[in-house]
């Protein structure tokens, strides 16, 4: 009897495992057919509209070193109209002695400077509510002072999405391409990403943005109250913005390889993990749709190569779901290349292979190491 009784709960087990994995299966091929497929197929229409007025708004804290390298290349723009706004966030650096210098010498450039008060509660939202009320035009882009346009034509690009009902243009930011692992792990990371929250907003349900490479207009910020809901939050000056405000009426994707912005990437494996969970805190203030698709994502994602390993070492069922798991990961690496080409990365693909089931596990623990730690800090 109890000879048969472990029989009978292996089997199911083996069921209950193998049902698990078709859920997962169907689940990962129709999100990567369906969603991150809109992506690489999506064709952008070449609008000849008039460009309008741009402020380039960026907050800085300590990024004298930075802003030496990098806003040379916004305040050359082949762009006919629009200012800089730097916003210097009480840097005890050399900062605001360079935007003097550099704002002698370029019309364009305009700073504005919040002194230190330890009484304030503040972070990158005051600097920025602060660039937005003194931006000159309506229409503004934003970036951080540690990136760079990959081209000349940035703000044309990004900028010719304002048009008719689009009040909000989502942005590519990406990362220097360094060697060691950790940088594949950075880019793959921003890549997936960008490939989720692109075909998301082709699909009319816009969900996040970047602060690194984002376009609204001003009077939307302020109508809807900018960031009165989560000021209280260190990060959510851009992703949370966009998941309040966007739909699939007013919001834009501009992923053209001169609109694309890049960054220098962190260097240690710790720095990465603490940005990590800066960005990840803002997540449990998504929209209830947002947080259950991204959610429903990650968690297939581990049951489906969690199963496939059980059933491939312990169950019967081990030929049928090792063609299933093999034709699904043939569909994502297709899909993903046809990303990666869109967003103008390299040498990803290789990597994706071990990154796609490390990286679901990984976020999941950093983003609840993230719910024990203060939620407010220093964003600089």
């Amino acid at each position: 009897m109890e000879i048969r009784d472990i029989i009978a709960g292996t089997l199911l087990l083996d069921w209950i495992l193998l049902v698990l994995f078709l859920l997962a299966f169907f689940y990962q091929l129709g999100i990567n057919l369906f969603v991150f497929l809109k992506l690489p197929l999506y064709r952008q229409e070449k609008n000849n509209s008039p460009t309008p007025g741009i402020s380039v708004i960026i907050c800085a804290k300590n990024e004298e070193k930075n802003l030496e390298s990098f806003l040379p290349h916004i305040i050359q723009q082949d762009y006919p109209e629009f200012e800089v706004v730097v916003v210097n966030d009480s840097s005890s650096d050399e900062t605001e002695q360079l935007l003097m210098q550099m704002a002698a010498q370029h019309k364009q450039l305009r700073y504005t400077s919040i002194q230190a008060n330890d009484n304030l509660m503040r972070g990158k939202k005051l600097a920025l509510t602060i660039g937005l009320k003194s931006a000159k035009f309506d229409h503004v882009v934003l970036t951080d002072a540690d990136c760079y346009p990959v081209s000349d034509h940035w703000l044309k690009r990004m900028a010719s999405n304002f048009s008719g009902d689009k009040k909000i243009v989502l942005g590519y930011g990406g990362y220097e391409q360094k060697k060691g692992l950790l940088n594949k792990l950075i880019r793959y990371e921003t890549c997936f990403t960008a490939i989720s929250y692109f075909s998301y907003a082709i699909k009319g349900r816009p969900y996040m943005g970047i602060g690194r490479n984002l376009a609204y207009e001003k009077s939307l910020f302020f109508d809807n109250k900018g960031f009165a809901r989560h000021y209280h939050l260190l990060s959510g000056d851009d992703d949370l913005f966009v998941n309040e405000n966007a739909n699939g009426k007013n919001c834009a994707v501009e992923f053209s390889k001169e609109s694309h912005t890049l960054s220098r990437p962190e260097l240690t494996f710790k720095s990465w993990l603490k940005q990590k969970k800066r960005h990840l805190s803002a997540g449990s203030l998504y929209r209830t749709g947002s947080r259950i698709r991204l959610g429903t994502e990650l968690i297939s994602r581990i049951i489906l190569y969690t199963t496939c390993i059980w059933i491939c070492i312990s169950s019967p069922w081990i030929w049928p779901v090792a063609t299933l798991f093999t034709f699904l990961l043939l569909v994502r690496m297709v899909v993903f290349k046809l990303g990666m080409r869109h967003l103008d990365e390299k040498y990803l693909l290789v990597p994706s292979l071990l990154f796609d089931p490390v990286l679901p596990v990984l976020l999941g623990l950093i983003w609840f190491s993230s719910l024990f730690e203060n939620k407010y800090q220093s964003w600089r």
